[in-house]
């Protein structure tokens, strides 16, 4: 059994200027959480959505903010393990890709 996989989610309430037709961030969210479920059931996982407007108590969570903030990333920005794996318009493909480096199988 794979070891729990922490996976970010930083975004706010304003859709993302850049990001023209894109989903909301905690759209995207709650999206991210449903398909991963589904597609690995049983696997564990943590997902946590970030406001980036609002203060964060993790420097690694300060940092990310700050650099989205700074219009370095798009948003919505999504980590896995600490891993960048899609900002702006996020896509399941590359995730899944990252989670199975994990250890996450689609069969378990």
């Amino acid at each position: 059994m794979p070891k729990e996989i922490s996976i970010e989610v930083y975004g706010t309430d304003v859709i993302c200027a850049s990001c023209v037709n894109a989903p909301s961030s905690i759209d995207t969210y709650e999206w991210l959480e449903a398909a991963i479920s589904r597609k690995y059931k049983d696997q564990p996982f943590s997902i946590t959505y970030i406001d980036i407007e609002k203060p964060q108590d993790l420097e690694h969570r300060k940092d990310y903010a700050q650099r989205i903030l700074d219009d370095e990333f798009f948003y919505p920005l999504v980590l896995v393990e600490g891993e960048v794996v899609g900002e702006g318009y996020v896509q399941l493909k590359p995730v899944y890709k990252e989670l199975e480096k994990h250890g996450f199988s689609a069969e378990a």
